[in-house]
């Protein structure tokens, strides 16, 4: 029997059939879902924008060492790749959108927890712990999630857009909160993030829903299926998983290439960015500004990519962006100054359009090799791409100690993007009878 669940109460009543499909809605309602939850990971990711900007003061406050404050930060994106599978899981057995108001609120209480901190440790608690989690219950497996169960065409587009919302965060909050920090200090700039956070709590409880069944309907672009029980046993059913992926080639391929891409992105510039343009006399705004700039052309590369993705080999896709990532990072050091000029804006532009566009393809190449469990595998591969961020994120401070200079980390990156665009041109197509590839 198949069973309908009242949008506004999630009351169960039994249906004698499918709904009938004369009186489709003008719009579809898995682009309401879809947008709620664009809206959504603009909220949760504003904390994003914090990092980079907050290097120095807290440095030039409590004394504490960059290599300190890095390891904040990478905590957190440690915590927010190593959650991400495990909140597909969650989401799974509670509903996505009990999972992601528990994460929002986490979000919102580190965020404003850290304007008492006094100690390097709490710095860790609030940014590392909280915050970690928080973000990692609405990383890209939140998104891969929601593609899955509510879009079967437009899938690419779909995963490309949605990618795009952090972006779209770092665009709205990188320049405000910079404005804050000149202004007002880094305290009012964490207030601000936290309020974000909480602004976006009702539109998830009202507007989002689970499944597609839950308001009658099929997913775009494919026929009405039942919702699938609650599944039970979501940390084990996310470690199986993870066992039987971590038994295939293509897993470790895509875990290596997407570690790569964290470190190459959040790691490296959305982290040490701001600061290293600090020290070739760079205003903090203006080099703000500059990231900004990288969240608009963000938001086009990564829906371009994600409507490529749907056209072309995901693996070509991918060798390219990384290589073309590989030799921009290579040319970086050589742009650096103290005011901005027309060389740095088009590596701003460049870098931009292939920030994340890295996703769309590496979302597809889950669903090909994985199928029902590619959202949970695609959270173990974000957790990689998390790890690689996370080392980035603390040696990228420890050598600013060391060396008193980028430099070195600039050209690493550059070296290692090369080696993913080499590891993304082995990946194996999966077998037609939809076994994984091993």
């Amino acid at each position: 029997m198949l069973v309908h669940v009242n949008p506004t109460t999630d009351s169960a009543t039994p249906l004698a059939a499918p709904p009938r499909s004369p009186s489709r809605p003008r719009m579809h309602r898995a682009w309401i879902v879809a947008a709620v939850t664009f809206v959504t990971i603009i909220g949760g990711a504003a904390f994003n924008s914090l990092p980079g900007l907050l290097i120095d003061p807290l440095h030039t406050e409590f004394g504490w060492s960059r290599g300190e404050i890095g390891l904040a930060v990478s905590i957190d994106m440690a915590l927010y790749g190593l959650t991400a599978p495990f909140a597909a899981a969650l989401m799974d057995r509670f509903g996505i959108r009990r999972v992601v108001v528990v994460a929002l609120s986490a979000v919102a209480a580190g965020a404003l927890a850290s304007v008492w901190m006094t100690a390097a440790w709490q710095l860790m608690l609030y940014w590392g712990l909280l915050v970690g989690l928080g973000t990692g219950s609405m990383a890209m497996a939140f998104s891969a999630t929601v593609t899955h169960r509510w879009f079967v065409a437009r899938r690419g587009l779909v995963s490309g857009i949605l990618t795009a919302a952090g972006a779209s965060g770092q665009l709205v909050f990188l320049p405000l909160c910079a404005w804050i920090v000149d202004r007002h200090g880094w305290r009012p700039a964490s207030v601000t993030v936290a309020l974000a956070a909480l602004v976006v709590v009702p539109f998830v409880w009202l507007l989002m829903r689970d499944h597609p069944a839950d308001v009658g309907l099929a997913p775009y672009g494919g026929t009405y299926v039942e919702k699938p029980a609650p599944a039970k046993g979501a940390a084990t059913r996310t470690l199986r998983v993870l066992a039987d992926a971590a038994r295939t080639g293509p897993f470790w391929l895509l875990a290596g290439t997407f570690a790569i891409c964290g470190a190459s992105t959040n790691g490296l510039i959305r982290t040490h960015f701001v600061p290293s343009a600090h020290d070739h006399g760079m205003p903090i705004t203006a080099a703000a500004s500059l990231l900004a700039v990288i969240g608009v052309f963000d938001v086009i590369g990564t829906v371009f990519s994600g409507w490529l993705t749907d056209r072309f080999d995901a693996r070509r896709l991918l060798a390219v962006y990384y290589a073309l990532r590989g030799v921009s990072l290579l040319f970086l050091p050589m742009l650096l100054g103290p005011s901005v000029h027309p060389p740095m804006v088009f590596f701003i532009v460049f870098y931009g359009l292939d920030w994340v566009a890295t996703v769309p393809p590496t979302m597809a190449l889950c669903r090909e090799q994985y199928g029902e469990d590619s959202a949970i595998v695609f959270g173990w591969v974000l957790a990689s791409h998390q790890v690689g961020a996370a080392l980035v994120a603390f040696l990228g401070g420890v050598a600013r100690d060391v060396f008193g200079s980028y430099d070195v980390v600039w050209y690493a990156a550059g070296a290692l993007c090369a080696s993913a665009a080499l590891m993304a041109l082995v990946i194996r197509r999966a077998p037609r009878d939809g076994l994984v590839a091993q």
